[in-house]
């Protein structure tokens, strides 16, 4: 997935930018609006962070000129500013959320991923990866053509991977996003609920795609 974060305190741009990527994001950095909305118009992007506050062009400006250009990716925004004017300002600019500085690096993330999902979901994208394909409208998954019978947490599994393909996910990134908990990292549920999954993903087809990363997790990949 392709983010934009438009930030104009550098330190604060490189720090999103870093977990982000670490969270398997690619991500486009942009200092003021005009850079944000040159960015946002000439690139396709499944999510854009939006600051406020920023030079040559305010974040509010900004979202106003990417709607305004009929573009319709998801924007959360962020500011120091939180009294309920500006929080119906930041939405009305154009924005689908509104998060305050300081912020935990935790919470922007739940925040991105729901979006982005809420998003996805809005357009009936199906996605797809090998011969995987997956419908985010119905909860139904299919491999080869063949309706895999999923329980909730399990499509929620395949979900999470087929978002992240090529990735290695590790268990308390696994356990946070399908769970969105934290787990005692002596718990073996990941792994039982991984091989509950491997069994209706792989067990009847000679290319398997739910790998084991030994002593990490897990990576959605073919080939070995």
């Amino acid at each position: 997935m392709h983010l934009l974060v438009v930030e104009d305190e550098k330190k604060v741009a490189l720090f999103l930018k870093k977990s982000l990527e670490e969270e398997g994001y690619k991500v486009d950095l942009a200092h003021d609006g005009e850079e944000g909305v040159l960015r946002a118009t000439s690139s396709n992007y499944d999510l854009i962070i939006m600051d406020v506050m920023m030079p040559k062009k305010d974040g509010l400006t900004a979202n106003r000129e990417i709607r305004g250009k009929g573009i319709t990716v998801p924007i959360l925004c962020l500011t120091a500013k939180d009294t309920p004017e500006d929080v119906v300002n930041g939405l009305g600019s154009g924005g689908d959320d509104y998060l305050t500085k300081p912020f935990a690096f935790a919470e922007l993330n739940a925040r991105c991923r729901a979006l982005i999902r809420r998003s996805r979901q809005k357009r009936g994208a199906e996605i797809f990866y090998a011969d995987l394909r997956l419908d985010p409208v119905s909860h139904k998954v299919w491999r080869s053509g063949n309706e895999l019978e999923l329980s909730p947490k399990e499509y929620g599994l395949i979900e999470y991977f087929m978002l992240n393909p090529e990735q290695v996910l590790t268990r308390s990134m696994i356990a946070e996003h399908v769970w969105d908990y934290t787990f005692d990292s002596f718990t073996n549920i990941i792994d039982v609920y991984v091989n509950y999954l491997r069994k209706k993903v792989d067990q009847n087809y000679d290319n398997k795609l739910i790998r084991t990363v030994r002593g990490v997790g897990y990576a959605l990949r073919e080939g070995a």
